[in-house]
């Protein structure tokens, strides 16, 4: 059987975010899928960038990461949408993308697979939830699977989001930890774990 076709698609701008999904993509491929790594067109000017050392290194550091474009959707079976929170929902870089998928979803191309999201905030409680729940309303529109970690392991207990995987980093002073590293795991796992299920079921 051919594996998961997995695209974790993201955008970062000081880093948190770009090492979550690496930490997806790690879990993700032990779990057998084959995936793509993809990060939205930075959209800022280099000034907005420029006054954020963080926000420049972590450009400098993903400039290897190749930008995503439609097709990382369209054929794949599975997909992770990863966003800081920008008032309560997704950062415009990567909410320009996903609505330039409008060709696609007429054709109906996104449907049926699966879509899970993850997320980063300054502060506790600081819009993590909205901006998941915010993504996945673009998920009702695609007719796509949502497939949230839920509570279905004791550890997702610890880290307390059943929606996907989330991270507090006090801007930058509380870096990416094993609490956030095992809940990617248990979304990463998850995800494929329903993909592979679903095709094979269609296969």
């Amino acid at each position: 059987m051919e594996p998961v076709k997995l695209s974790v698609i993201y955008y970062s701008s000081t880093g948190t975010i770009a090492e979550i999904a690496n930490t997806l993509v790690a879990e993700a491929e032990a779990a057998g899928a084959e995936v793509r790594l993809r990060k939205a067109p930075e959209l800022a000017p280099d000034a907005a960038i420029d006054s954020n050392p963080a926000w420049r290194a972590n450009v400098e550091a993903t400039r290897s990461v190749p930008e995503v474009a439609a097709d990382d959707v369209v054929s794949a079976d599975a997909v992770l949408f990863g966003s800081p929170t920008r008032y309560g929902n997704i950062a415009a870089q990567l909410k320009q993308f996903i609505d330039g998928l409008g060709g696609e979803w007429q054709q109906g191309l996104l449907a049926d697979k699966v879509y899970s999201g993850f997320t980063s905030s300054a502060t506790q409680h600081g819009g993590q939830e909205s901006t998941l729940l915010a993504l996945y309303n673009t998920i009702h529109h695609f007719g796509g699977i949502i497939v949230s970690p839920g509570f279905t392991e004791g550890s997702k207990f610890v880290d307390g989001n059943p929606y996907g995987t989330s991270h507090v980093d006090a801007q930058g002073e509380n870096k990416v930890d094993d609490v956030t590293r095992t809940a990617a795991a248990v979304q990463a796992k998850r995800v494929v774990s329903v993909a592979k299920a679903l095709k094979n079921g269609a296969a």
